[in-house]
């Protein structure tokens, strides 16, 4: 299931590459897919395996209020990974 939650995960900042992404968005949609929209709580634990794995691999970029965040740890939103300039 970390497989699904990674490709969704790279599916919401694809289509948000200036924005942002609340987990629990991404949790909300895979509990959905599975058809328990009112269990999404029940696929936080998943979505952060996977925000953990992405981020060890620099493909997303945590921030909370516009401060890039090392890694995940209290309230976190999710971009795409941001292009050193």
């Amino acid at each position: 299931m970390t497989g699904n939650a990674e490709s969704e995960i790279l599916r919401f900042v694809a289509r948000r590459p200036a924005g942002t992404t609340c987990p629990s968005e991404v949790a909300r949609n895979l509990a959905k897919d599975d058809n328990a929209p009112l269990e999404w709580r029940k696929f936080m634990p998943v979505v952060h395996e996977a925000v953990d794995v992405l981020t060890a691999r620099g493909e997303i970029t945590l921030t909370w209020k516009s401060i890039v965040l090392a890694e995940r740890a209290g309230p976190y939103r999710i971009s795409a990974r941001k292009q050193k300039g």
